[in-house]
């Protein structure tokens, strides 16, 4: 049996995560190691070291600061990009980075207002981030900022594969939310979440398109999109009207007072789903 054999395993999985509080960092790494490997192999070997963007440059991670950044020892305020949290992101970073020198990647440098640095990071001559490592451990969620295309796809791979393997934060039942249930996500509000529910109508109203998965549209949850944003939607090849009837997967923050309300920025925080998938990125 080869070690990718062993790391897809049921075994393989549950000792993986009943390492998660194990003393032996090194153990630790070199299974996440092995699963990002394995499970970027199999879900993304099209794409060729997708994320090798600039370098903005290197540096020791000191401390983790929080659940979505990190310090290193020259004081610099470093923010993972492209993902957000989950409950057990800041243990696995700490895991993962304490101590480690690191290589800064991303298309720009610019800091955001709080003066962090936001970057994929790298380490140990990988060819992907460690974004990736946590999400193929479904220690983290795509947040779809990402611009680069290929990028973008290999980090939704990543968590495509956890959610099939319910790793992490995916063995949770109620991870994804369904549009069924609008107090389910309404209870969500000031929280990244993911959806998934079939579009019942699309509407637009003044300069926002609503796309409506409950028949009120007073207590169901919709999904705004400014006509800003319609352009990117357009470049990409998909027609808002064309989601009418579809079964889509929507990620983003929660808000709304009687329904809830996720506002969509960015093209990649919507999937287009199959009548009978629920997992995977379709371009």
């Amino acid at each position: 049996m080869t070690e990718c054999e062993e790391v897809s395993s049921p075994h393989a999985s549950f000792e993986l995560r009943s390492t998660r509080n194990a003393t032996s960092p090194g153990h630790v790494t070199r299974l996440l190691h092995l699963v990002v490997v394995c499970l970027l192999a199999a879900s993304s070997a099209a794409l060729a070291n997708p994320c090798q963007f600039e370098s903005q440059g290197e540096g020791r991670v000191a401390a983790i600061v929080d659940a979505r950044s990190m310090r290193l020892d020259d004081g610099r305020e470093i923010r993972l990009a492209g993902i957000e949290p989950t409950a057990t992101t800041k243990q696995a970073l700490t895991s993962l980075l304490i101590g480690r020198n690191v290589t800064l990647r991303s298309a720009d440098d610019a800091p955001d207002r709080y003066g962090r640095q936001g970057a994929l990071v790298f380490f140990g001559g990988s060819d992907s981030p460690v974004q990736a490592m946590l999400l193929a451990q479904g220690d983290a969620i795509v947040s779809a900022e990402i611009a680069d295309k290929d990028c973008a796809a290999a980090l939704m791979a990543s968590e495509a594969a956890a959610r099939r393997q319910k790793m992490g934060s995916w063995a949770d039942p109620s991870a994804i939310k369904n549009t069924e249930s609008p107090d389910d996500i309404l209870a969500e509000i000031g929280r990244f979440a993911v959806v998934e529910g079939k579009v019942l109508s699309v509407r637009q109203a003044g300069a926002t398109t609503y796309l409506n998965f409950g028949r009120s549209w007073t207590r169901g949850f919709a999904v705004t999109i400014s006509k800003r944003t319609l352009a990117a939607f357009e470049g990409a090849g998909i027609s808002l009207k064309s989601l009418e009837n579809r079964r889509i997967r929507v990620r983003g923050w929660v808000e709304g007072n009687t329904g809830p309300r996720i506002d969509v920025r960015l093209v990649g925080q919507v999937e287009l789903l199959g009548a009978n998938e629920p997992a995977g990125v379709r371009p």
